[in-house]
C-alpha cells in the first residue's frame, strides 16, 4: 500500500483483536511502526508478530496511570517519538437500567473515559514537544443515538466526543490534532455474539443494509492519522453505513 504514514510511530490500544487489530494492521500497511497494546500482553505480542517486524505487542491496562505512562514512554523510546495514538480499548457490560449494577456502570466508564483520557494526556505531552501528532478516539454511534441496555456504554462513548473536542481546542496550537470516529454495527466477535434476531433487526436500520467490516473503520483511522486530514481537528466522523442519520 501507500507510504502514507512512512516513518511514523503509532500506538493502538485494545489492539489484540477486532477493530483494534484491523487498525494496527492498516497503519502498518501504510508504513507506520506500530505498538499494539492490550490487557492481554501475550495476545498483543502474537498479533504484532502476525503484522511483521514493524510491530510490537505490549501489555497495558488503560485504567492504570502507571501502565499507560509506561506504554507511551516505551513506544516513544522504541520508535523515536510518537506520531499517532488510537484510543480503541473498550468493554461492554450490557444490562437494562433495572438490572445494571454500579460495578457494571463503573467498569465501562472507567475503561472508556478514564482510559482514553490517560492515554490522551500522556501522548499529548510527547506530541506537544514534537509540535506534531494525531490522536484518534474511537467513540460509537451508541454515543449519538443511545442503545437500550447500554446506559453505561452510550454515556461513555458520548463522553469521548466531548473529551475529543476539548482536547482538540487545547492542543491545536501545538500542532496536535484530535478527532473521533463513531462506528456503527461492525462485524466483530463482540457483535457476532448478538442473537441472530437482534443482529438482523439492527442491520435493517442501516441504509446500506449491511454491517461494516473492521477494515472500513481502520481505513478512516489511517486517513485521520495521516496528512490527508491535516486541517481537521475536533471532528467526529460517523462510519455507520448511514445508520443514525
Amino acid at each position: 500500500m501507500s507510504g502514507l504514514l512512512e516513518g511514523r510511530s503509532a500506538v493502538v490500544t485494545g489492539a489484540a483483536q477486532g477493530i483494534g487489530l484491523a487498525i494496527a494492521t492498516a497503519l502498518a500497511e501504510h508504513g507506520a511502526r506500530v505498538t499494539l497494546a492490550d490487557l492481554d500482553g501475550d495476545k498483543a505480542a502474537a498479533a504484532a508478530a502476525g503484522i511483521g517486524p514493524q510491530a510490537r505487542g505490549v501489555a497495558c491496562d488503560v485504567t492504570s496511570e502507571d501502565s499507560v505512562a509506561e506504554l507511551i514512554a516505551g513506544a516513544a523510546a522504541a520508535y523515536d517519538g510518537l506520531d499517532v495514538l488510537v484510543n480503541n480499548a473498550g468493554i461492554t457490560r450490557d444490562a437494562s437500567l433495572r438490572k445494571m449494577t454500579l460495578a457494571d456502570f463503573q467498569a465501562v466508564v472507567t475503561v472508556h473515559l478514564q482510559g482514553t483520557w490517560l492515554a490522551l494526556r500522556a501522548a499529548s505531552e510527547v506530541m506537544r514537544e514534537q509540535k506534531r501528532g494525531s490522536i484518534v478516539n474511537i467513540s460509537s454511534m451508541s454515543g449519538k443515538v443511545g442503545n437500550p441496555g447500554q446506559t453505561n456504554y452510550s454515556a461513555a462513548k458520548a463522553g469521548i466526543v466531548g473529551m475529543t473536542k476539548a482536547a482538540a481546542k487545547e492542543l491545536a496550537h501545538h500542532g496536535v490534532r484530535v478527532n473521533a470516529i463513531q462506528p456503527g454495527l461492525i462485524r466483530t466477535p463482540m457483535t457476532e455474539a448478538m442473537s441472530a434476531e437482534a443482529y438482523a433487526a439492527t442491520e435493517a436500520t442501516i441504509p446500506m443494509r449491511r454491517a461494516g467490516e473492521p477494515a472500513e473503520i481502520a481505513n478512516v483511522v489511517a486517513f485521520l492519522a495521516s496528512d490527508l486530514s491535516s486541517y481537521m481537528t475536533g471532528s467526529v466522523l460517523e462510519v455507520s453505513g448511514g445508520r443514525g442519520m
